[in-house]
Parts: C-alpha cells; sequence; structure tokens
C-alpha cells in the first residue's frame, strides 16, 4: 500500500470522527435553546456554511488574482471551483435558513437586509460560473449588512469582542465548522488533481533545468 493511500485512509479517518463528534454535539450534548427549543439546533450547519462561503470567496479571490499574475490554468481552475463550492454553501445557507426562519419569524421568507444580499451573493455567484467572470466585491455588503441597518436578522453573534453565544453551544458550532473543510479540500482535489500533478511536474522540470544550466 502506497503512502499516499495511508494518508487518504487517515484522513478520511479523521474526517469521519469529526463528522461523528460533531453530530453528538449538536444533538446530543447541546442543551435546548430558552427562547427557540430544539429549533435552533439547524444554526450547527447553518452558521458553519455562511462561514465557508465567506472563507472560500476569499480564497477563490486569491486565486483569481494569482491567475492574473501568472496565467496558469491551475489558479483559473481553482477559482472556478471555489466559486462551485460558494455558490453550494450560499444556497445551503439559504435553504437552512429559511427552516429555521419559518418557526421563528413565521415565513420562510423575508426581503430583509442580510436575506436579500445573501440571495443577492447567490445570484453573482451563478453569474461567475455561467460567464466565468471574475467576482464582483459584494461579500462586505452580504456580512455586516446586519450591522448598517435594522434588520429583521439578528446581528452577529461572534465578534472580536467576543462572543453571546454560551460555550455548550458555541462547541458544537466550532466542530461542525472544523469538520467543513475536510469535505471542501477533497471536492478541490477531485476537481483539480490534473492540474495540480501538471504544476508540480512543470515546477520540478523546471528546477532540473536550473540546476543542469548551473552546472554547465
Amino acid at each position: 500500500m502506497s503512502k499516499t493511500i495511508s494518508y487518504a485512509y487517515i484522513l478520511i479517518g479523521f474526517q469521519l470522527f469529526l463528522t461523528a463528534m460533531a453530530i453528538h454535539l449538536s444533538l446530543l450534548v447541546a442543551p435546548p435553546d430558552l427562547q427557540q427549543g430544539e429549533t435552533y439546533r439547524i444554526l450547527y450547519v447553518h452558521v458553519p456554511a455562511v462561514w465557508m462561503s465567506i472563507l472560500i470567496y476569499l480564497v477563490t479571490a486569491i486565486n483569481s488574482s494569482l491567475f492574473l499574475l501568472t496565467k496558469h490554468p491551475l489558479f483559473l481552475r481553482s477559482s472556478g471551483t471555489g466559486t462551485e463550492i460558494c455558490a453550494f454553501s450560499t444556497f445551503f445557507t439559504l435553504v437552512t435558513g429559511a427552516f429555521w426562519g419559518r418557526p421563528m419569524w413565521g415565513t420562510f421568507w423575508d426581503w430583509d437586509a442580510r436575506l436579500t444580499s445573501v440571495l443577492i451573493l447567490f445570484l453573482i455567484y451563478l453569474g461567475a460560473l455561467r460567464f466565468q467572470k471574475i467576482l464582483l466585491n459584494w461579500l462586505p455588503f452580504q456580512s455586516f449588512s446586519v450591522n448598517w441597518w435594522s434588520t429583521l436578522h439578528q446581528p452577529g453573534s461572534i465578534r472580536r469582542s467576543g462572543t453571546s453565544i454560551h460555550v455548550s453551544m458555541l462547541i458544537p458550532i466550532l466542530s461542525n465548522f472544523a469538520n467543513s473543510p475536510f469535505f471542501t479540500i477533497f471536492f478541490f482535489v477531485l476537481e483539480t488533481r490534473l492540474l495540480i500533478l501538471s504544476f508540480l511536474e512543470s515546477s520540478l522540470t523546471e528546477e532540473i533545468e536550473a540546476r543542469e544550466c548551473m552546472h554547465k
């Protein structure tokens, strides 16, 4: 068995462990919310999906910048893959938010600043996938909309100054967020594996040629 396959099994095992732990903490360990009851547990997947969409957005922006500088197809494909993941994460955010909002707000949808900005961001992702354009800088509007305007959506509960979430509820959110990058990395590598190998081979060839020139 090759080392690569061994590492893959280790990562898969660790992924399954994190998934089981996140489910256990979210459903069995975290107590019911005083006002929302058991309904709030959907936030344990909703909030990490929001965080991942923001994180992948930043990675996609970096890949787009690297492509503009190097014109290497790996960075173009990486930015495209990142956009696909962002679109899925944003769609998942909208769906889980709707199912949480129905019992809390009495409706699946409201033209609230946060909800509307997330919907616009999702449409931007779809447009970027369709036309292969670099993403517009819409993320700050979506991220800070609850702070800039009076909205139906509550303000962020986790800030630089601290958090209003009790630790027994914060740990499941963080465990689900820690679990998310493994799915993202797996999909990313699956989509770009050939270009990654090509990129590594070209870098190795350039290094060998450089060393040969030095010895001449």
